[in-house]
């Protein structure tokens, strides 16, 4: 494995073609996206393609389960978005991002501090890709991968 992670960066392993939600998109399409690709997270932008939040399973799932669960358990919050019609009132919003010029360590070390699978890739403010915890490790493994059937090759 690469001793130096800073010769490894975002830009070349993110995922460039994001799925992601517009701002007044209704929520029935935020579930139908949900329900259809099985992401845990989705970038919401404007349509200037800017990030403007994310909507995660957990505020879909709170969304779901609001009447559901016993009114002394409602936070402030909970019941704003119950009220939602738009991914825009539903969203988290200043979401955690990195640039695509930083590298897999930095990208490795945000997620793990902040506890997140996937963190969104912004440049000017525009969201060009997602780098998730997956595809790091898919990435260190190949090349981990690579370096044993190096070893393996010339000792033999």
């Amino acid at each position: 494995m690469p001793e130096n992670y800073a010769d490894l960066f975002i830009k070349d392993i993110m995922t460039r073609d994001v799925i992601a939600v517009k701002e007044d998109d209704p929520v029935e399409h935020i579930f139908e996206l949900f329900d259809k690709y099985h992401f845990n997270t989705y970038p919401v932008i404007n349509n200037e393609g800017k990030l403007k939040g994310i909507i995660d399973q957990d505020i879909m799932l709170e969304i779901i389960m609001f009447h559901h669960i016993h009114c002394t358990k409602h936070t402030h919050m909970a019941a704003v978005r119950s009220l939602g019609e738009s991914a825009k009132e539903i969203m988290i919003p200043h979401p955690i991002t990195i640039s695509p010029d930083e590298n897999l360590h930095d990208a490795a070390d945000m997620m793990l501090k902040h506890h997140i699978n996937r963190v969104c890739v912004v440049e000017n403010d525009k969201l060009v890709g997602i780098i998730s915890k997956k595809s790091i490790i898919s990435e260190l493994y190949k090349i981990k991968e690579a370096e044993w059937w190096s070893i393996f090759s010339c000792c033999c």
